[in-house]
């Protein structure tokens, strides 16, 4: 197990060799997640766990995919969804072109979920989605767009649960055990890695979706993340937040209205 003075100093030498910074993670979440990975690879003392940690990169990636969680599917939470579909579309049709920023995309089914009610609503020609996580490997997956076929059983069930009409498998090709989507659909997203710690804004959007991250930050970064979403949105855009998130408690609140009872807040100020 590694206790909490060794924990600091594996936090400071992350972002002295590799510029990123842990400090506002929660430090139980973060700590649950090194004390798995510390067991799982056998080291024998705190010591020998930093030398790997600083002088092997490759390790050091697999140390961010254990900390950062990728937990996600295709339409998670129809319902919201649905709000997405009826509610905050309908008001993007009347921009001239549409910027999307999904922060903390992981393997990207959220994302391609967003390019289908995009397409659906005959607006993805005039969108730009913009896919972001602070894990390389996961962002590699993501641009592929592929996933398991074994998936679209339940991936199709959200999807007609959010509204949708279509036969889901029209915007997939099966192979091998594998479901590949349309490359119409890829054309309009940009992946790329973006620290929502340390990286500032880096466009103005129009819907910012942001989905079960900051529920593994302490206040202070949620609050730097959020004011960075604030940055980030021209007046009368979205912000999609997860299940268990909210804006209630920031100063940033009364600007913002929201919509039903889904966590997406109007920029209303």
């Amino acid at each position: 197990m590694v206790n909490d003075r060794e924990l600091e100093v594996l936090i400071n030498e992350i972002y002295e060799y590799y510029g990123y910074d842990f400090s506002g993670y929660s430090l139980a979440s973060f700590k649950r997640r090194i004390d798995r990975l510390y067991n799982l690879d056998g080291f024998k003392n705190f010591t020998e766990f930093l030398s790997v940690v600083r002088s092997d990169e490759d390790y050091f990636k697999r140390m961010v995919e254990e900390i950062t969680v990728n937990v996600t599917e295709m339409f998670r939470d129809p319902l919201f969804y649905k709000v997405l579909r009826n509610e905050v579309l309908p008001v993007l049709a009347t921009k001239p072109f549409i910027r999307v920023w999904h922060a903390g995309c992981s393997t990207g089914e959220e994302v391609y979920s967003m390019a289908i009610l995009l397409q659906e609503a005959n607006l993805l020609h005039k969108s730009l989605l913009y896919a972001t996580d602070l894990n390389p490997t996961v962002l590699d997956s993501a641009r592929k767009g592929v996933f398991q076929l074994r998936m679209m059983k339940q991936y199709s069930e959200n999807y007609i649960v959010s509204g949708g009409k279509k036969d889901f498998s029209e915007y997939y090709t099966a192979h091998y055990g594998l479901a590949k989507f349309r490359d119409e659909l890829s054309e309009k997203l940009v992946f790329s890695q973006h620290n929502l710690v340390s990286d500032r804004s880096f466009n103005e959007f129009d819907l910012i979706l942001c989905r079960n991250v900051l529920i593994y930050f302490d206040k202070d970064l949620q609050e730097k993340a959020l004011q960075l979403f604030d940055d980030s949105l021209s007046k009368l855009s979205y912000l999609a937040l997860g299940t268990k998130e909210t804006i209630k408690f920031s100063p940033m609140h009364k600007r913002y209205e929201q919509l039903n009872r889904e966590k997406i807040w109007r920029k209303i100020k």
